[in-house]
């Protein structure tokens, strides 16, 4: 692994070279274009690998990814072939360590990694789709560049608040990227996601500016741990940036469908009052409930962690966050300082936000 870091893009580049020059029949589960997907493969592989010794937290990321490569047609037949070219490149590239004894280990490792995917996806096959069509049925613009997506999926599709799912659109096949739900589950069936056009971003600019009701998306599998525990009775710290106010609105729907009195305190940054796109949702929500407070912070987001440390105390509170990146990192660390254990603070996986900026 050490050897291989510094020139990981030149492993990346001859993996993928030698996978489609050796199976061609592959290249169609790839999108058109590689640029997001070239490095995901891989470094998926290699962490998996230096990770192997974790068992139980190994298994549920592998799990976790190999149900999710269902919605992209893999199937058990192309796990060897993509062994096959992981260690063909590992050979090239490594040589200075590269042994009859290395090669052996990460064969070994490969069977594990692979075995482990196959027989999730074996066993998610029993119970759901590989992907819902999804039929979009109103197209809500915010702001210029904001809008609220409301789609009908094909066949019920089971979710918790809180959790997230890739979406496929009819203008970029097979260029999947994370959305989370903006809303609880429906009696209706119905599905929101808040989505924000950033620059050069595929899919976000296609759900945005040119998706309309009665165009058809594609949803893969939900996922995401950022759920609401209604088996206790402790406070709620709600922190969401920008569009990250859509998982923290679901949250605060199913409390109130729980019946739940338990205080929510939710913070909802944006960098100016503009961006509060959701404000009048959120303030209903907190006329309804009055165990509810919402708390609007119009600064740059980087400041929003700071404006929760002024309120408090929070350590009898479970936290839950979402936005950027960066926002998420800083605030793990102000709550941690606020008194809040770590095994209570939750958010969306920071590795799929930064995929999900597309």
């Amino acid at each position: 692994m050490a050897e291989i870091a510094p020139i990981a893009d030149k492993v990346t580049s001859y993996f993928y070279a030698l996978l489609f020059t050796r199976h061609p029949d592959l290249r169609g589960l790839f999108p058109a274009a590689m640029d997001t997907q070239r490095d995901r493969l891989l470094a998926a592989l290699l962490t998996a690998a230096e990770h192997i010794d974790d068992g139980d937290a190994l298994a549920e990321h592998l799990g976790h990814l190999g149900r999710g490569h269902r919605k992209y047609g893999t199937r058990s037949v192309h796990y060897p072939a993509v062994g096959e070219c992981l260690i063909g490149a590992l050979t090239r590239y490594a040589s200075a360590s590269w042994d009859d004894e290395t090669e052996a280990a990460w064969v070994r490792t490969y069977t594990t990694i692979s075995q482990i995917m196959i027989d999730a996806a074996a066993e998610d096959e029993l119970r759901a789709p590989a992907w819902w069509y999804a039929e979009v049925v109103s197209h809500d613009p915010r702001t210029s560049d904001i809008a609220v997506i409301t789609v009908r999926p094909d066949q019920p599709y089971p979710f918790l608040a809180g959790q997230y799912t890739s979406l496929e659109t009819p203008w970029w096949p097979r260029i999947w990227r994370h959305y989370s739900f903006a809303s609880a589950p429906r009696s209706d069936g119905l599905l929101s996601f808040h989505v924000k056009a950033v620059p050069a971003g595929w899919v976000s600019n296609a759900l945005v500016h040119r998706a309309r009701p009665g165009d058809v998306l594609r949803l893969g599998p939900p996922t995401g741990s950022m759920t609401v525990d209604h088996s206790t009775d402790s406070g709620l710290l709600c922190v969401g940036g920008g569009t990250g106010i859509a998982p923290i609105k679901a949250l605060v729907e199913d409390v109130a469908e729980h019946g739940r009195r338990r205080p929510v305190e939710v913070f909802y940054g944006a960098r100016t009052d503009h961006d509060l796109y959701d404000i009048d949702t959120m303030l209903r929500l907190q006329r309804s409930h009055p165990w509810l407070a919402v708390r609007p912070v119009v600064d740059n987001r980087a400041q929003l962690p700071d404006a929760v440390r002024a309120y408090g105390p929070w350590n009898e509170y479970d936290a839950y966050l979402s936005g950027p990146p960066g926002m998420i990192r800083s605030g793990v660390d102000t709550l941690r300082r606020a008194g809040i254990p770590a095994g209570r603070i939750r958010h969306d996986a920071v590795e799929e936000l930064v995929v999900a900026g597309d």
